[in-house]
């Protein structure tokens, strides 16, 4: 663990050291496999990464590996970004071929190929099939699909390979908690566990705000490392009295309008002002047919927005993403920028609970029925992963679909919270 710069052992915890030297130990050397589970933050990622290299470039010559993510992006982002610093410190020459995903790496006279997969979803195992493969790594393997992970496992054909995986933990049912770490010894897999003290490079006071922020079940997945279930109301820290109110500012420095579009659900589009930093819901159009006895039409609908913005210079209007029609009729009519929303539920509803935490969302009081959703608005306990239940979820939506809009790109800080 010692480079040109100088011994990197003193910048690591002794939980992360160990994930350095497993690979190298006689009696742990025969293991297939590690995985390190636990809080956000805890210093898995690095230790595992930079392991990972080591042990590739140690054992092999002219091999390929792969390092997987929910997305390219996420890879090169949490993975390739920060080893380029611990290859140069290590004396590895690193060079990326971006239009191929992969990166080659060299060190005294061997060669190795890292090629860079995201499994978002099932069709994402189509991408790795025929590959033969010295080893893999999984990073955040709980947001990956099973049948990805799995087919990615089958191509490490070559003998001595490894593999290695880390995650947060999820619902306690997941599949990877089923049948990777419960059945770690029948797999020959060491689990480590991880939590915010294994990471020396976290200052006290950020342990602090991670501990502050995060409430209940997500308290216990994220700060604690517990794989648990969520239960209760998905935004237990909403509170009447602090996020709504009967006042609003004379004037705002940007608008947004979020909508989630039915036909004979109710359609809820919300209008947003910016405003000393904290987004304000203005006003909102909320139609439930079924309440008014009578469906509308695209057109109709586009009305009520027409009718929502009021002459103001709107930003973007973001939409449901099934709602091609309704697109369609908004571009048609050429008044507004529009776009498909980010529909990532989970990821959308801790940017919501970011928010309503850090205190930069106020909601109208004439914003009735995103109100009255607030209240009602339950996690799925009949469901077998972290799912609302799909009843009064319409202003809920388009709220998730404006903060996914507005919110900083997906390395930054989000918490959820939900009742004990």
């Amino acid at each position: 663990m010692s480079g040109k710069k100088g011994s990197a052992a003193r910048s690591y915890s002794p939980k992360q050291i160990f994930v350095f030297k497993w690979w190298n130990t006689p009696a742990l050397r025969e293991n297939d496999g590690i995985i390190c589970d636990g809080a956000v933050r805890s210093g898995k990622t690095k230790c595992m990464s930079e392991s990972f290299l080591l042990w590739a470039m140690a054992c092999f010559n002219g091999e390929s590996f792969a390092v997987c993510g929910k997305t390219i992006t996420s890879v090169r982002r949490n993975i390739l970004n920060s080893l380029y610093g611990f290859a140069q410190t290590m004396d590895f020459g690193l060079r990326e071929k971006l239009s191929e995903h992969y990166a080659e790496v060299s060190w005294a006279g061997r060669t190795n190929r890292f090629y860079l997969f995201g499994g978002k979803d099932e069709s994402s195992a189509a991408l790795i099939q025929g590959m033969t493969l010295a080893g893999v790594m999984f990073d955040e393997t709980a947001l990956m699909p099973r049948s990805f992970v799995e087919q990615a496992i089958a191509r490490c054909s070559v003998r001595g390979a490894k593999l290695w995986f880390n995650c947060n933990p999820d619902y306690s049912a997941h599949w990877f908690k089923r049948e990777y770490i419960d059945k770690a010894h029948e797999k020959r897999l060491i689990v480590l566990h991880f939590t915010m003290e294994d990471n020396p490079s976290l200052s006290k006071e950020v342990k602090q705000r991670y501990r502050r922020l995060y409430t209940g079940t997500f308290y216990e997945r994220y700060v604690l490392g517990k794989w648990c279930d969520v239960s209760g109301l998905i935004y237990p820290m909403f509170k009447e009295k602090t996020h709504v109110t009967d006042e609003l500012p004379a004037e705002f420095s940007r608008f947004v309008v979020s909508c989630d579009y039915g036909t004979v659900n109710p359609s809820s589009f919300g209008l947003w002002g910016q405003s000393g930093g904290v987004w304000y819901r203005i006003a909102e159009y909320y139609y439930d047919s079924r309440r008014e006895g009578m469906q509308r039409t695209d057109e109709e609908h586009y009305r009520g927005l027409e009718r929502l913005c009021g002459g103001r210079q709107i930003e973007r209007v973001i939409v449901d993403p099934s709602a091609a029609s309704f697109i369609e009729c908004i571009k048609r009519h050429g008044k507004f920028r529009v776009e498909p929303a980010k529909n990532d539920v989970i990821s959308g509803i801790r940017r919501v609970a970011d928010m309503l935490n850090s205190g930069s969302i106020k909601i109208s009081r004439s914003c009735a029925d995103c109100i009255r959703e607030f209240s009602l608005y339950r996690w799925d306990d009949s469901a077998a992963a972290d799912r609302p239940v799909k009843e009064n979820d319409h202003a809920m939506d388009d709220m998730r679909y404006f903060a996914a809009y507005i919110s900083k790109p997906a390395d930054s800080f989000f918490c959820m919270s939900t009742e004990r």
